[in-house]
């Protein structure tokens, strides 16, 4: 019986949270949302009494509004991470033995993962963008590199391909960059050095003669 237990625990928390995360990294209009939600309120149901269920649901609700926080608004994942966790907590201490508990906090875990596979499938959400930029901009992605790349022209003498108002392109050994001048006019095919780099912005000045 205590098998059985366990099983459903893992099969509703695992499509619970499967379709629920799911919701939010693709557009399914909401039906994959309503049936994640739905697998976790029978998982909750099968455990708790009405008032423990209205407590621990509002609790899972709770991390779930950090989730679209976290997707609309600050985008780094640390929210999610936190409402994860929480998650974990509380469908970990909703059974009533370690054993189905631990079968549950496997189908959260396992059923985090199986979400992303609805990525294959369906559009994704435009909430995640910012996210996934900051993905590209790893070692991985080039960043560091191209960082490198941009910190190695400090000092280095080249030419303005056009008119720096303040803004415009230079060009250092036969490569053309976006500069900016430091509030001052240079004028096309004025020779310039760069005094200052951050990140990708590059800060020039005219060589004197």
């Amino acid at each position: 019986m205590d098998l059985e237990s366990s099983l459903a625990a893992f099969i509703l928390t695992f499509l619970g949270m499967m379709f629920l995360l799911g919701e939010f990294m693709v557009k399914l209009k909401g039906i994959s949302g309503i049936l994640g939600f739905g697998f976790i309120l029978l998982f909750f149901s099968a455990h708790l009494s009405s008032f423990n269920l209205l407590i621990v649901v509002s609790i899972f609700v709770f991390a779930i509004i950090l989730i679209i926080i976290d997707g609309k608004l600050l985008n780094d994942g640390t929210l999610s991470v936190i409402a994860i966790i929480l998650m974990l907590l509380v469908v970990g201490l909703t059974t009533s033995n370690w054993v189905t508990g631990m079968y549950a906090v496997i189908g959260v875990i396992l059923g985090t993962f199986a979400s992303f596979l609805f990525l294959k499938i369906f559009p994704k959400r435009n909430m995640w963008n910012r996210m996934a930029l900051m993905d590209r901009l790893t070692n991985e992605g080039g960043y560091s590199s191209l960082n490198k790349e941009y910190k190695e022209l400090i000092n280095k003498v080249g030419v303005a391909l056009t008119d720096l108002r303040p803004v415009g392109t230079i060009r250092i050994n036969g490569k053309d960059y976006s500069a900016i001048s430091n509030g001052i006019w240079i004028k096309k095919n004025e020779s310039i050095k760069v005094v200052q780099v951050d990140g990708t912005k590059i800060l020039v000045e005219i060589v004197e003669n």
